[in-house]
């Protein structure tokens, strides 16, 4: 439950929400806060303990993120790590310096105190991870070393009476190999939190809260098939039944079987009032002619509003919009210089329906990430092939077929497509990775078919592994699974006769190809 919480204060690391998630693995709630939150606001969360979290400051640069001194007088442990450690000694009387080599990647730590909480259960040499420039030269009053690396003796240091440590490196990033544990040895050994963070808890404690929010009102949704609105749609639907309408929109640019398979989990298995609208005529009408990329995506946006906004008048009156927005979305970034977090904001338009359409918001997933998201999406019972699903973009194949979008193309990448989930599917690796598909090129080129010339379209296959979409790798397929993908697009999908594989990684190429 999250009457047992962990508070992150955010200094602007890249790794604020990693920090979150791994405290959330322990089954323990976590919550992002902006580092300069008064220590009153931080008190009246009733926290079980907080963590300073690193970032890309040095105490010493004259607009240094500082908090709220008073945190350190709440009664309440306190872990802080990489620039936490620096902010320890400014307040409580240590020294910071600035390191004559920068400490960055794998390091080997040696704890010199057996009884030291954090490391209870692991052994006495660890491989972790640096990332810092300053170093800590002498310890805060009250605190003593407790670890040390090879370039510094107070890799890890703690004042045991007030359950205070501070950390050098960052234990929450999968280098520091066991990291985990560290973090669990804080939450649970340290600040005594049980386990009670579960997706079976927080189904009961977000039906209470959806029921006192909406009372008898009605809700309406955008259901699109991805795993953010499905979930969403099954946690109302379970909470206020009827009083749910899901709005589901063919824009014409949905995958094959697309409309079918959300009719058939929706309509039927869960019997949720589902209206659908099929738009696919009104969509490709207006992307007639449109070739460039901005253009097209801007012409779908405009559409999908007018369709659902008509469709919402006729589903009847609702003071509810419901959305599918994640806590990702709703964490503000710390814009500190230097800090990647103030460019990558997520620049994912929540909703995107316009400010006349007079709704009253709900987000029932708003504290949850992705990960969690699809926990909640099996306790509910939803189907595997909607809880794990690849990320699917908003404008469809319309991004997914460079220039223009017509019926033709398509029907061309549809099928095209259905052989690449299928293929990726049956090799195993459609669930292991973050997104594989195909891509429709307007180039032409010559080829063979039987004794035949042919002058056909192109496909490039696309496959990328990512955590979140921010950056991505191509997966390197195996040959066999490239020799036969290609070998059925080009057999069984009419209007195709040659097949290229994108090998891009994102920087510098994005993972769609518009």
């Amino acid at each position: 439950s999250m009457n047992e919480q962990i508070v992150i204060l955010d200094f602007g690391s890249q790794y604020t929400q990693v920090i979150a998630r791994r405290v959330r693995e322990c089954n323990v709630y976590s919550t992002i806060v902006h580092f300069n939150t008064p220590a009153a606001a931080i008190a009246a969360m009733k926290p079980r303990g907080i963590i300073l979290s690193g970032g890309p400051s040095s105490v010493f640069a004259p607009d240094a993120p500082l908090p709220d001194k008073t945190i350190f007088e709440l009664g309440v442990p306190v872990l802080g790590i990489c620039f936490g450690v620096q902010l320890f000694a400014h307040f409580l009387g240590g020294k910071v310096e600035k390191g004559l080599k920068r400490e960055y990647g794998k390091g080997t730590l040696t704890v010199n105190d057996a009884k030291c909480a954090l490391f209870a259960k692991l052994p006495k040499s660890l491989q972790i991870w640096n990332s810092h420039g300053d170093k800590l030269t002498k310890i805060p009053d009250g605190f003593k070393a407790v670890a040390r690396t090879e370039n510094s003796e107070f890799a890890a240091i703690e004042n045991r009476e007030k359950k205070f440590f501070g950390l050098q490196f960052h234990p929450e990033v999968v280098h520091t190999l066991r990291g985990r544990e560290i973090i669990a040895n804080f939450v649970h050994g340290v600040c005594g939190c049980g386990k009670s963070w579960t997706m079976r808890h927080y189904v009961d404690q977000a039906v209470e809260e959806i029921r006192a929010l909406v009372g008898k009102e009605k809700v309406i949704l955008g259901l699109s098939g991805g795993v953010d609105s499905s979930v969403a749609a099954a946690l109302l639907h379970k909470t206020i039944g009827d009083q749910l309408t899901c709005i589901f929109v063919n824009n014409g640019l949905l995958r094959a079987r697309e409309a079918e398979v959300v009719r058939e989990v929706f309509g039927r298995n869960f019997k949720l009032k589902l209206q659908y609208e099929n738009a696919a005529a009104l969509f490709l009408r207006k992307l007639k002619g449109v070739t460039d990329p901005e253009q097209k995506r801007k012409v779908i946006g405009r559409t999908f509003i007018e369709v659902f906004q008509a469709a919402a008048l006729r589903a009847g009156k609702a003071k509810f919009l419901a959305q599918g927005t994640l806590y990702p979305d709703v964490i503000e970034s710390v814009p500190i210089a230097g800090n990647p977090a103030a460019l990558i904001k997520s620049h994912h338009n929540v909703g995107g329906l316009p400010k006349n359409m007079k709704f009253q918001l709900v987000e029932p997933l708003k504290c949850l990430f992705k990960d969690e998201v699809r926990l909640l999406g099996l306790e509910l019972g939803l189907p595997k092939e909607i809880v794990y699903r690849q990320p699917f973009p908003g404008p469809g194949l319309g991004v997914r077929i460079l220039g223009e979008v017509t019926p033709a193309r398509c029907e061309i990448l549809r099928n095209a497509d259905a052989i690449v989930v299928e293929e990726m599917k049956a090799s195993g690796l459609y669930y292991k990775i973050w997104q594989s598909f195909a891509v429709l090129l307007p180039v032409r080129s010559v080829g063979v078919m039987g004794d035949e010339r042919t002058y056909d379209f192109t496909i490039a296959i696309r496959a990328v592994e990512s955590q979140d979409g921010m950056t991505a790798d191509w997966v390197k397929l195996p040959y066999d699974l490239l020799e036969k993908l290609a070998s059925r697009i080009i057999n069984e999908v009419k209007g195709v006769n040659r097949c290229v594989l994108d090998i891009t990684s994102k920087p510098p190429g994005t993972i769609e190809w518009e």
